[in-house]
């Protein structure tokens, strides 16, 4: 099997972590760096809780960069109400004694200029990517593909009616790209991640097969579950990033069509995704917009490459997943 490398650019954050987990558990993928910027936490502190899911997977050899503090324009708001103060559900864990790496926006134009077969999967705002395509648009040729978790379509937003939160953060960055990037954008939004949910029972199996990945994904889930509880009613908590780097791997787990896309910038709609969907632009379609997904096929995948050795019980287990 040919491996595809690619470049994780996130915002670790709890479902950033996991997507980690997924992305250096799957054989599919060569994780040639993490680039982090700020979103769910300051991308520094994102930097650091990179560094721990890379731990938690033997994986240190993996460079972690930094990348940009704030959005294009506006002020940063981050997430920390949802993942916690240390942004992995306040379990304040030891640093890792790793160095963490600087300019992550140049790291990614250096790798895209010297490879013609490199991915981009992107967990967070789009300020790094953004950034990026200011400094050396041509660089960007280069790209294999790019996956962006963001972005609703026909769903109601996560912090507001109409956006979601990575696009909120950063509008004019993720508006930049859509508008300026020359290879379609895959949008894994809200429509596709919100069916995506880690419950109590599956949290339970785990804890039955494993005592070192499934404590660390016990523990950082928790607050997460108590957030969501609390502010949606919903039991158990939604990890829309795994998704982004589940789809990669295998494209029959979701469905959607192309369509043009834009960010609005400003004002009450900020951070909202327009999706062209009745062509009444007659642009160009700059995106994939996913709309369906098999979410027992997703979870199915998710658990087997974490618990490998568990492949034929979580295969044959009723009524967990």
């Amino acid at each position: 099997m040919q491996k595809r490398k690619v470049i994780i650019d996130c915002d670790p954050g709890i479902d950033d972590s996991l997507a980690i987990l997924l992305a250096i558990n799957s054989p599919e993928l060569d994780v040639v760096g993490i680039t982090t910027c700020s979103g769910n936490v300051p991308a520094r502190l994102g930097a650091k809780n990179a560094l721990k899911a890379l731990q938690m997977c033997s994986s240190l050899n993996i460079p972690v960069y930094v990348g940009e503090e704030y959005p294009i324009k506006r002020e940063l708001v981050t997430a920390q109400d949802t993942h916690g103060e240390d942004g992995v559900g306040e379990n304040f864990y030891e640093e890792v004694n790793v160095e963490i790496l600087e300019n992550g926006v140049d790291f990614i134009i250096d790798t895209l200029k010297n490879n013609k077969d490199v991915s981009i999967i992107a967990l967070g705002p789009l300020t790094n990517i953004a950034k990026a395509l200011m400094k050396d648009k041509d660089a960007f040729n280069n790209l294999d593909e790019f996956v962006s978790m963001g972005g609703a379509f026909r769903i109601h937003g996560n912090c507001s009616p109409v956006a979601e939160f990575n696009y909120w953060v950063d509008p004019h960055g993720a508006d930049y790209v859509y508008k300026n990037l020359s290879k379609k954008i895959h949008m894994v939004g809200l429509d596709v991640t919100r069916k995506i949910v880690l419950t109590p029972n599956i949290i339970e199996f785990i804890n039955r097969l494993d005592k070192t990945t499934s404590k660390y994904i016990t523990e950082i889930t928790r607050f997460y579950i108590d957030f969501h509880w609390e502010q949606e009613g919903i039991i158990g908590c939604v990890i829309n990033d795994p998704l982004a780097v589940a789809y990669f791997i295998d494209r029959k787990l979701c469905s959607g069509f192309d369509s043009y896309v834009e960010i609005v910038e400003d004002g009450v709609a900020m951070g909202q995704s327009i999706v062209d969907s009745f062509n009444f632009y007659k642009n160009t379609p700059n995106a994939h917009v996913l709309t369906n997904v098999d979410e027992k096929q997703f979870m199915k995948i998710f658990l087997k490459r974490l618990f490998k050795e568990y492949e034929d019980v979580i295969e044959s287990v009723e009524g967990v997943l």
